[in-house]
């Protein structure tokens, strides 16, 4: 309980700020508002240091994507924390980053240029449909099986993504993958990180994965590994190179932004979007007492918060947003309003200032980020419903084939166009949404450009 005589001595602006974020309704204060969005900004902060690594593969210019991730973060947080009045965090996702980079860069051929264009048009429909309500429509056409599915399997490509970058995975021409050499310097640094990351989480350490890539990096200088920066803090470094490009790239080269394959990756992005925030923001709300029956307050202002945070990205000149289950952090430390949220924003401000550990912080370092990452997401896979089969082939087909095609979007793909077909052939067409034949004939057409 909040102590009604402590409220009354507050002062104006004290007064108002409190009142606006209804911390007595809420049962908090500003302690515990602010611990909370320290403890959420640190178990978030790692995505500073993983977002450039991984858009850097894309051939962004990482010092201009750490600046993008940065006010990303906080554009998104702000929105989320003064609209919805949720403790939760905003920064770009770690699975639609890899999507970006490596299915669709990498992958697709796309330039990165034209791939900020595909987030800027999912995060335009993201807003329009959310503002209609359509989102809840195709939330519901798409089945629960095949949502949990497409979450574990970016979790099985994200991991695979830091196997490989630390080499502990290495490619074979016999067998494509292989294990690579445990006695590398290298690789023995990325075994250290996961330990001592897991370590810290199985000992409920706030920040877990944030200080496990802090003591690799340490061990990193320590043995000669990774060189000592010459800096810690300097000039917030110019987000110039990647501003405004989707815009730009729009009206450069139309050519290359409306095709089929950027269709599909606006579909994609799209479908990520979808699930991974719904089931974030439940998630969060349920945590944080902001359920009301089987509906969280403030829904639509959450929704429009989060995906008005998407056009932002866009724009600043990074892959998609989301809110961050690692805002359960925060709440499980005390946050219960938006405020938590602002605390969290002014961090990643603050943030900026330490550029040059990006030296320090190099794929070895991230990659125990990016598997314990994969470890959670997949712990959704005992949800799935097995016993079905003509739902455990197109579950199984979605959540293989990321890893396997080294693309989310295969394995989006190949689950929308077997589970109709699976279902119609067990005699439940009549259970099947006309969404999902609409997705299916999308989907058959994807198979057919790429063949």
């Amino acid at each position: 309980m909040i102590d009604s005589s402590h409220a009354g001595r507050r002062s104006g602006p004290v007064r108002a700020i409190a009142g606006y974020f209804d911390f007595d309704g809420q049962g908090t204060d500003f302690r515990r508002e602010t611990l909370g969005g320290i403890t959420t900004f640190l178990a978030m902060a790692y995505i500073m240091f993983v977002n450039p690594t991984i858009l850097a593969a894309a051939g962004m210019d990482a010092q201009a994507v750490f600046t993008a991730t940065a006010l990303s973060a906080i554009v998104g947080t702000v929105l989320m924390g003064l609209i919805a009045r949720y403790p939760v965090g905003i920064a770009p996702s770690m699975g639609l980053n890899a999507f970006f980079a490596y299915s669709v860069v990498l992958g697709m051929g796309v330039s990165w240029q034209t791939a900020l264009v595909g987030v800027l048009f999912s995060g335009l429909i993201f807003v329009a449909i959310t503002l209609f309500r359509i989102r809840e429509m195709i939330l519901d056409a798409i089945p629960l099986d095949l949502k949990l599915a497409a979450a574990c399997g970016i979790g099985l490509f994200i991991a695979l993504i830091g196997l490989e970058d630390s080499d502990i995975v290495v490619d074979s021409p016999a067998t494509l993958v292989t294990l690579g050499d445990l006695t590398a310097p290298a690789t023995l640094l990325t075994i250290f990180g996961l330990v001592a990351s897991v370590a810290l989480m199985l000992r409920r350490f706030p920040g877990a994965i944030f200080f496990g890539m802090v003591a690799t990096s340490l061990a990193g200088m320590a043995t000669g590994v990774i060189d000592i920066p010459t800096a810690v803090v300097s000039a917030i470094p110019s987000v110039g190179p990647v501003f405004g490009v989707a815009v730009s790239q729009l009206f450069a080269h139309p050519e290359e932004v409306f095709t089929l394959n950027l269709a599909v990756v606006v579909l994609t992005f799209l479908f990520v979007e979808f699930f991974d925030t719904a089931g974030t923001l439940m998630a969060v709300a349920s945590k944080a007492g902001l359920m009301q029956g089987n509906r969280m307050q403030r829904a639509r202002a959450a929704l429009l918060a989060d995906s008005s945070s998407v056009v932002a990205s866009a724009v600043i000149g990074s892959s998609p947003t989301t809110s961050y289950i690692e805002s359960t952090a925060g709440v499980a430390t005390g946050a219960r309003t938006g405020f938590s949220a602002l605390v969290t924003a002014a961090l990643f401000g603050l943030a900026l200032f330490f550029s040059p550990l990006l030296a320090v912080v190099t794929a070895n370092v991230t990659a125990p980020a990016l598997i314990i990452v994969g470890v959670l997401m997949v712990a959704a896979l005992d949800e799935i419903d097995w016993k079905r089969l003509e739902i455990a082939v197109p579950a199984f087909l979605t959540l293989i084939a990321m890893p396997a095609t080294y693309s989310i979007a295969n394995g989006i793909a190949l689950g929308l166009v077997i589970y109709p077909v699976t279902m119609v052939c067990a005699g439940r067409a009549r259970e099947l949404h006309p969404i999902l034949y609409a997705l299916f004939a999308v989907f058959v057409a994807y198979f057919a450009f790429l063949a």
